[in-house]
């Protein structure tokens, strides 16, 4: 697949960019993409719910009743699960919730992930810029005139640039990353891919 770079006026220049088809036209496996954006959310989880169990749980031991007769359950103290206000049975516990991914199949799911999004027309190259320092309002008109500021548009760098970055963290449907944090999960949610020529060949090696 061929693109034509843009400028940071959105106008199309004379040079071009060709997108290998081993990362933008592969089989997609939907399969291997859910189970990368599974693992990413998971990662993401904080795994600090607990509940206090039977032995947690302040107050007498002294036993209520006697253990026949009454026609009841039988407990021996306050702290019972039976009880409002007692201990919870089989209640969450602060866990990991990560799991294991191969990187086999963690790359075939960025590769399907962009596939996707090269077959919807959804990705575009724009020359490489720079900001001698953070500037929001001329982040906003770059991606104006790309035509991407009303959607969730997600820019790959060849390289950490924190301008770019500052740049763009107040706008709530912008993202920045570099080719390395390159994640399905963020391709998958963002509706317009910007790739900056240099990141072209960065994105290329990585995946390979």
């Amino acid at each position: 697949m061929e693109l034509t770079i843009k400028n940071i006026s959105g106008k199309d220049t004379s040079k071009k960019v060709t997108l290998s088809k081993e990362i933008y036209a592969v089989e997609p496996s939907d399969h291997a993409i859910y189970l990368d954006v599974k693992q990413h959310l998971a990662n993401r989880r904080q795994g600090t719910a607990k509940s206090k169990e039977r032995g947690e749980i302040s107050g007498s031991t002294r036993k209520l009743r006697k253990q026949k007769g009454s026609g009841m359950a039988r407990y021996g103290s306050i702290k019972s699960p039976l009880l409002r206000g007692g201990g919870t049975m089989f209640g969450p516990r602060p866990r990991d919730y990560g799991f294991k991914l191969n990187k086999k199949t963690k790359q075939l799911a960025r590769k399907s992930a962009l596939t996707y999004k090269a077959k919807e027309g959804c990705i575009q190259v724009l020359e490489d810029f720079n900001f001698d320092s953070p500037k929001t309002a001329e982040f906003k008109a770059i991606l104006d005139n790309l035509k991407v500021s009303n959607k969730k548009s997600l820019l790959i760098l060849s390289e950490t640039n924190k301008n770019i970055y500052l740049s763009s963290r107040n706008l709530d449907k912008s993202s920045v990353l570099t080719y390395s944090e390159l994640s399905t999960y963020e391709i998958m949610n963002a509706d317009n891919i910007v790739l900056s020529a240099s990141s072209v060949a960065k994105i290329d090696e990585y995946l390979s």
